[in-house]
């Protein structure tokens, strides 16, 4: 009888945010995170619990993470803001579990991809400042976006450089955008990779990291396979974590 070896698929983590739903306190995520990473980086996606610190051994388990964007903010005194423009949107199990989880995985050389929230998350776990409201900042445009679907719409053009350039193959892309937040003090080690044309950083990377990691401010994983550069993200992306996993062995 022939035997089938079955190799283990790369597993890439997305952190969950806390939801209250019908009385109860449930972890959740929107599904395309997981489907954009099914579809475009071929890997499986598991949900990352906010549960704090408790959740860092679990990086000795997978290849990667995807720190998703969220409804939610950081909170402003994770980055020693005394003022707070939206005290009913935060989501202080997330901000306790993802701000280590990126120190960690950096330290070790995991792949990271970091989408909206995920890139201010970044901005903050490594020591920089967010504009609470980019969009009440003189000259900057509203990121906000509209209702329904609709607000996934490409909204402006983002000029690249960097690795983010060189993996999407453009120095000029258009993207969407959904962020009322935006990179104020960009964080020790953190280089520019694209920007928006009123100046507001749009992608970033960490210079001297081991590991893969970019970070945007708009929704590649929106609708990924209709959109070249959207795919060469993810596919560089997941490439990484399967290198990754390789090298671990």
């Amino acid at each position: 009888m022939s035997s089938l070896t079955l190799s283990r698929p790369t597993l890439i983590g997305i952190p969950a945010c806390t939801k209250f739903i019908a009385g109860y306190i449930q972890h959740a995520t929107p599904e395309r995170y997981g489907a954009a990473l099914i579809a475009a980086a071929n890997a499986m996606p598991i949900l990352i619990p906010p549960a704090g610190e408790t959740m860092l051994p679990l990086l000795d388990r997978i290849d990667g993470i995807m720190f998703n964007g969220s409804p939610s903010n950081v909170a402003p005194t994770r980055y020693g803001a005394d003022f707070d423009a939206t005290p009913n949107d935060h989501d202080p199990e997330r901000d306790a579990t993802t701000l280590p989880l990126i120190r960690a995985a950096l330290e070790r050389g995991i792949p990271i991809l970091c989408v909206c929230r995920g890139l201010q998350e970044l901005n903050v776990a490594l020591g920089g400042t967010l504009f609470q409201e980019v969009h009440k900042q003189p000259g900057r445009m509203d990121h906000r976006g509209g209702e329904g679907e609709l607000r996934f719409a490409v909204k402006h053009e983002v000029r690249l450089s960097g690795e983010l350039a060189r993996i999407i193959g453009a120095e000029t892309i258009g993207v969407n955008s959904l962020h009322g937040q935006a990179i104020d003090q960009l964080a020790p080690g953190l280089v520019v990779e694209a920007t928006a044309p009123d100046g507001t950083i749009e992608a970033v990377r960490v210079a001297d990291a081991p590991g893969f990691n970019i970070a945007v401010q708009w929704h590649p994983e929106w609708e990924v396979m209709h959109y070249p550069d959207r795919q060469r993200l993810f596919a560089a992306f997941g490439a990484a974590c399967a290198d990754y996993r390789a090298a671990r062995g």
